[in-house]
This record gives C-alpha cells, structure tokens and sequence, in this order.
C-alpha cells in the first residue's frame, strides 16, 4: 500500500490566484487517480490590516492598489484566468473586504469533519462569484451550515475568541517561513510551488514528490 502525499495548500479565501490555484490543484490531483494525496488547507492573511469588522471595498482598492480603475486594469488577467477554469469571478458585486481570521476559522472546523476543502470553496464562492459580505456572521454560519456544520455551534463559537491564537499563529508561521505570496503549495514537505501554476505542473509535482516519499518509505 502506497502512503498518502501530504499537499499544503497556503492561501486566504479572498485571494483571486488561490481561487484559480485551488481548481488548478483539483485538476492536478484528479489527473493522477493512482497517486494518494491528503489536501492540507493552511491560513494565510493577504491583507492583515483590513479590521475584523472589514471596510468597503473601494476603501480597500483606494487604500492598497491608489484606486478602483486602476486595480480593474490590473486584475483583468486573473478574471480571465478564473473564467478559464471554469470559475466565477465577479468583482463588480464585491462590495465589502473582510478579515479573513472567521473564515479561517470556520475552514479549521470544517476540517474536523473532513469538509475543509468544501468549506473554503463555499466562502470563495460567496466572495468571488455572489458578492456575499464575509463579514456577516450569518453569511458565514448558513455557509459553515451547507458545509455540513452546525449553525448553532458555530454561531456560538464564532462569539468567542475559539480557535483565534491557533489561525493566527499558523498564518503568521507562513510568513516566518518566507512565504510572501499565494497561493503557495508544499508537496511532502519536499517541494514547494508558488503561485497559481497550471494543473499540468502540480500534477508534475505531486508526481515527483510521490516517488520521493515512496522511496523514504521503502528504506524505512
């Protein structure tokens, strides 16, 4: 029996090129059904400044990028990008920048039932696709609820501090590691890609990484 690959997946929910990364990945890992991979979802926060309780949208496109036209020019590659793979990405109905910190959150929890990789593609879709304000505990409890959570305990939890130091200290890890853009992937902790790389390159990776740790495993 082959062990499983361990993939890290470093990213935040409101981050267009992990929104493609993580199709990407999928992709890659489907096109290799022989090889065992356990997805690991691992936080990041791409704008640690935004407060809990979030600001507008064009605050935050004025405040990181000068101005909202002149973000729109830029960002059109990763738009066509997310259309490519199939993906929503409709900027025009983001209205609110949330803190990632819940959303990270909720993802830890939904991991505990197996449904990390579900709950993070919800909240990228509310975010990208719907224009849902993250930063609603509602908006984030029916999302944790369709994922298969309880929507009274995470509400409940969500009023605490649960789980806050745990997220921050494996986002800040992150950064401590070098990490300076996402989505960042880590394969059996042998290697490593940056960015949103096509599935035919993760799926190289995966490839090599597999054969590395079926080697390490061989000579145990």
């Amino acid at each position: 029996m082959s062990a499983t690959l361990a993939v890290d997946m470093i990213s935040d929910v409101v981050c267009p090129w992990c929104y493609v990364g993580k199709r990407f990945l999928e992709r890659a890992i489907a096109s290799k059904p022989e090889i065992a991979v356990e997805v690991r979802f691992r936080p990041y926060f791409l704008n640690p400044w935004v407060p809990r309780e979030g600001i507008s949208r064009e605050e935050y496109l004025i405040t990181k990028f000068g101005s909202v036209e002149g973000y729109n020019r830029g960002n059109n590659r990763v738009v066509e990008a997310a259309a490519a793979a199939g993906l929503s990405y409709r900027r025009e109905l983001i209205k609110r920048q949330p803190n990632t910190l819940d959303c990270h959150r909720l993802i830890l929890w939904a991991g505990q039932i197996g449904q990390a990789g579900t709950m993070k593609q919800r909240l990228m879709e509310l975010y990208f696709s719907e224009g849902g304000d993250l930063t609603q505990a509602e908006v984030l409890v029916a999302a944790a609820a369709e994922c298969g959570l309880s929507a009274e305990e995470v509400r409940a939890r969500l009023a605490t501090d649960a789980d806050v130091d745990t997220v921050t200290r494996a986002a800040e890890s992150a950064k401590e590691a070098g990490i300076e853009g996402v989505p960042f992937f880590i394969f059996g902790g042998m290697l490593a890609l940056s960015g949103a790389q096509p599935a035919e390159y993760i799926a190289e990776a995966i490839e090599r990484a597999a054969g590395e740790l079926a080697k390490r495993v061989a000579a145990e």
